[in-house]
């Protein structure tokens, strides 16, 4: 194993939620917020939502259910036998603040985000007065008539919610808060509680749930103070050695029956397996530590291959929330919880940090697509928990004002039980221009390059700096402002307009997504690569005005399972660009559901003037009483259009069936 010792300078107000620290391991950079801004289309449309629809619905939510009044019992000393929600309610008004923080970091001081700061104002006094003189902070334990602090690691969640609590003081470091903030002043001594408790020496414990150690290292990341990364990672080396106790779905349920270092691929809970890969990454990259990076990217990898959904989704099975045998990916009870979603975003982007391999680009886009915009409503205010690839029963509506079970329905609710997902949508959708457009960093970098890899309308404004190379510059930092115009996903063309440039060669290389890999037209041109690194380049002396087109195939697309996923064996999915399509019953003809539909022999997508695309189905055959007798004959009606949507838009036109994979027909 080589690690090497990093010591970063501060570098807290930087927005981004991942700011690897220059000198350790990683390939490219992230730009900011204040560098990236999304202008219109898919992202900006869910950012607008998420400000306006979202963001205040979870307060309004927050402040209905009592999670917010327990800070208030809890410094009253009245919290006994009145606690709301679960073991980890604080975690969610934690990550309500981050949320927020992001959107004041994104739209400044205009009124939206003057009213927001307010609240956090707000909601971090009511925090911090809830606070012990030692730095802890729960509202759930350690006060009068309830549980002892730290009496129930497995699933009490208190590191989580210390590590929620430090992202959200992140989030406001980032967007340039100091140390006298409210949440941030909070989050420090509560960081400093944990290394002291935690440390060598103190309690050797871990907690049930990974979260504080992702946290802890950004908290590094942000001050430069070392004893967060070392923290982070004794928590890192103490997992997979049953400290956590015999459990009845397994130690596996934990990740604490396997160390991280010898484990080969996701297993268990899906968000607690996903959150402790981004927390060795993070870990791996600040030490240098390239044998456990390598590691953590061969489980991932893994994971990919062999136990991740057509959608990106995570969570194969509904008990445990969590992770199948390879190729256990039943479509209609798959769990693929949104969190884990997110999760899954949060490894892929550290890994594209890390290595620059543009796959995990793919990874994130198939991701945010078809699981993280499936979950909200179109306003914003209902959400999914759980997203399968079929729905046999049209969903009930959910009681009004009532919080639903977490995937008690197949129509989304405005609340849950446990809603980690709504809040956890709220701060990646705030933050996302963020974590969509890098720099090439390290000392082989001989020509400044700039990736953009989220294909969205946007503005990019930053600064490049030349190479030196002997006495041919001077190396002075130059800006360099470009912005993209597209359609995109409906539309595949993405227009490249040159706004201002430096003096010497730059290089902006747009992802080519795997699907479209040999079919990309540049200017024209077919793009190509002999090192498929996934990117059509523009290169060299731009000039300001220059513009460049991007052309993707924007075709329906056929896609087959590999064989050995036996619940989708002879069927089939349609995609079209970045998107998964879906079958819904509101679009069938009276009488039938998506269970009783099949595709026609040698049908294929067509793609109409109007960007519809439909397939030719008919009525699948009926069994006669024994089902195992099936005979193969020719179909049992007349063929019909059927339009598919987009999987992200199901749900929204009322309760209704769905399915993603079609069987065939067979002759």
């Amino acid at each position: 194993m080589t690690v090497t010792d990093t010591a970063p300078s501060p570098v807290a107000a930087v927005k981004t939620q991942v700011v690897p620290t220059v000198g350790a391991i990683h390939c490219l950079a992230p730009l900011t917020m204040d560098e990236v801004t999304f202008t219109s289309g898919f992202w900006a449309d869910r950012q607008t939502t998420n400000a306006s629809g979202t963001i205040p619905h979870c307060l309004a939510w927050e402040e209905r259910i009592g999670w917010i009044e327990n800070f208030e019992r809890a410094r009253a000393g009245t919290i006994a036998g009145h606690h709301a929600g679960l073991w980890f309610a604080d975690s969610d008004v934690y990550k309500l603040i981050e949320a927020m923080a992001w959107e004041v970091g994104r739209v400044g001081g205009n009124r939206q985000g003057r009213a927001l700061e307010t609240e956090i104002q707000r909601l971090g006094a009511i925090i911090e007065a809830a606070q012990d003189d030692d730095g802890y902070i729960n509202t759930r334990y350690g006060k009068p008539g309830v549980e002892d602090r730290y009496t129930n690691f497995p699933m009490g969640h208190e590191l989580y919610c210390t590590g929620h609590l430090i992202q959200a003081a992140i989030a406001r470091l980032r967007c340039g808060r100091n140390a006298d903030d409210v949440i941030v002043r909070t989050a420090l001594r509560n960081a400093d509680h944990v290394c002291a408790t935690f440390g060598v020496g103190g309690v050797e414990a871990v907690g049930g749930h990974p979260e504080i150690e992702v946290a802890l290292v950004e908290l590094y990341r942000a001050t430069g103070e070392r004893r967060y990364l070392d923290q982070a990672q004794i928590f890192l080396d103490r997992r997979g050695h049953g400290l956590l106790g015999d459990f009845e779905l397994g130690r596996e349920y934990f990740q604490d029956d396997t160390p991280v270092r010898e484990e080969v691929v996701a297993r268990g809970h899906a968000v607690r397996a996903l959150y402790l890969m981004a927390g060795a990454i993070d870990a791996a990259m600040e030490r240098g530590d390239r044998d456990l990076l390598g590691i953590v990217r061969a489980q991932y990898d893994r994971t990919l291959a062999r136990r991740t959904y057509l959608t990106g989704g995570m969570g194969s099975r509904h008990e445990g929330e969590s992770f199948g045998d390879d190729y256990e990916l039943p479509t209609d009870r798959c769990y693929c919880e949104t969190c884990a979603g997110i999760a899954s975003v949060m490894v892929a982007w550290r890994l594209l940090l890390a290595t620059g391999d543009v796959h995990y680009a793919d990874v994130i886009e198939r991701t945010l697509y078809n699981v993280v915009a499936a979950s909200p409503a179109a306003d914003g205010r209902s959400f999914f928990y759980a997203n399968p690839l079929q729905v046999r029963v049209p969903g009930k509506e959910v009681a009004a004002g009532k919080p639903s079970l977490r995937s008690g329905t197949s129509l989304r609710a405005p609340w849950f039980e446990v809603s980690c997902c709504p809040t956890n949508i709220a701060r990646t959708l705030a933050s996302l221009a963020g974590a969509s457009v890098t720099r090439s960093v390290g000392a082989d970098v001989a020509v400044p390059e700039i990736q953009v890899h989220h294909l969205t309308s946007m503005n990019v404004s930053t600064t490049v700096t030349a190479k030196c190379c002997g006495d041919q510059c001077d190396g002075a930092a130059a800006a360099l402002a470009f912005h993209l115009r597209t359609d995109y996903p409906t539309d595949g063309r993405i227009v490249l307009v040159i706004d201002e440039a430096p003096a010497f060669p730059v290089r902006l290389a747009v992802r080519i997504p795997s699907w479209a890999s040999g079919a990309a037209r540049l200017d024209g041109a077919v793009v190509k690569s002999a090192t498929g690194s996934g990117y059509a380049v523009v290169e060299g002396v731009l000039v300001a005005g220059e513009e460049h087109i991007l052309e993707l195939p924007m075709a329906p697309r056929v896609t087959h399972p590999h064989p050995r996923i036996d619940a989708v064996r002879g069927q089939i999915a349609i995609e079209r660009g970045p998107l998964v399509l879906c079958a819904e019953s509101v679009d069938l003809p009276e009488g039938l559901t998506t269970e009783d539909i099949e595709v026609a022999p040698n049908a294929g997508p067509i793609l109409d003037a109007a960007g519809r695309v439909t397939i030719e189905a008919r009525p699948a055959m009926t069994a006669n009483d024994w089902p195992y007798d099936y005979n193969f004959a020719s179909g049992s009606g007349s063929t019909f259009a059927l339009p598919l949507v987009p999987y992200y838009s199901w749900g929204n036109r009322g309760p209704a069936t769905m399915r993603v994979w079609l069987p065939q027909s067979i002759s």
